[in-house]
């Protein structure tokens, strides 16, 4: 009886938990790895894949060589029948790339009922005395979030490439400054596989990188977290950085990561390389209505929710 009466009391504590953070607001960046028509024909591999983006209020994915424009498709419809709760909706860019043997996609898979897209913006990567900085230059998306303190925010998305991984990075100042000024908007987030550690993102070099130097910048995942799969790496690649304090203020602190899915869904490490050999990174936005946001209303009702069940507990230990 005891063992059964607190089992009760540890999912009344998740539950107290889960209501807390589950209107906070989640974007994601992954790299999908290479994401075409042959990985959207292995269905446990779209399972997993469908399982976590549909943790996301917002995922940016990145690697998307879906030349023959079938394998988006394929996700899209999986997700939605995966995810009956929600409606998930797509913004993609062009192919981009300078070989016209491999190019990719920057694909912005979003929730329609908590998230809309109000602008976006293909970088023409063309600025005088640098032509063609970017290999894959940003395709910019700006998303009216009404329930999250910040209310809206745009994203800036970058897989760089590896070789040029300094240059690619700083010129990523510029398009911040751009797109500042061309929508006159101070809530600017920047993020994805900036391959911005290990042997692509010398220490020496990050002196002449703009993106690091502006201390107007925050760079949200922690130096020497682990954004890959391999055993055999661990470099922290995959990048969540906002722009300004009032994007500072509006996020969950603590909340930038990885999502280890290979653990979380008890995957091998060769199941999880099929998927991808990157985690995705995410971070939490504040709900306008959460009690860390300060409401007044829902602060008292959480703060009597921990009194309630600190008695509890109180009384099943001591009964």
């Amino acid at each position: 009886m005891r063992s059964s009466s607190l089992l009760l009391l540890l999912s009344v504590l998740l539950g107290v938990c889960g209501v807390q953070g589950a209107s906070d607001l989640r974007i994601c960046a992954f790299n999908l790895h290479r994401f075409g028509e042959s990985k959207s024909k292995k269905s446990n591999v779209m399972h997993t894949l469908s399982r976590i983006i549909s943790r996301c209020d917002v995922s940016l994915l990145q690697e998307v060589t879906d030349s023959k424009e079938k394998a988006l498709p394929v996700l899209i419809d999986r997700l939605n029948r995966y995810d009956g709760d929600h409606e998930y909706k797509v913004v993609a860019s062009e192919r981009l790339g300078r070989s016209e043997s491999y190019q990719e996609q920057y694909v912005f898979v979003y929730r329609s009922d908590t998230v809309t897209v109000t602008d976006q913006y293909q970088y023409p990567d063309n600025r005088p005395g640098d032509v063609d900085a970017f290999s894959r230059e940003p395709f910019v998306v700006r998303f009216k979030a009404p329930q999250t303190v910040i209310k809206e925010f745009v994203l800036i998305p970058q897989h760089t490439s590896p070789e040029n991984t300094t240059k690619e990075l700083d010129a990523l100042y510029d398009v911040l400054q751009h797109v500042r000024k061309m929508w006159r908007t101070e809530n600017v987030m920047l993020l994805g596989d900036f391959n911005a550690d290990c042997g692509y993102l010398a220490k020496k070099n990050r002196k002449f990188v703009r993106l690091i130097t502006d201390k107007s910048l925050i760079w949200l995942i922690p130096e020497k977290t682990d954004t890959t799969v391999r055993e055999s790496t661990s470099c922290t690649y995959d990048r969540i950085v906002v722009h300004g304090e009032t994007f500072l203020r509006a996020v969950v602190p603590l909340s930038a990561k990885p999502f280890n899915f290979q653990t979380e869904y008890r995957l091998t490490e060769d199941q999880a390389l099929e998927v991808s050999d990157h985690y995705p990174v995410e971070v939490l936005l504040k709900n306008d209505k959460s009690p860390r946001s300060g409401g007044t209303k829902e602060s008292a009702h959480h703060l009597l929710s921990l009194f309630v069940v600190g008695h509890l507990l109180v009384f099943m230990l001591t009964r």
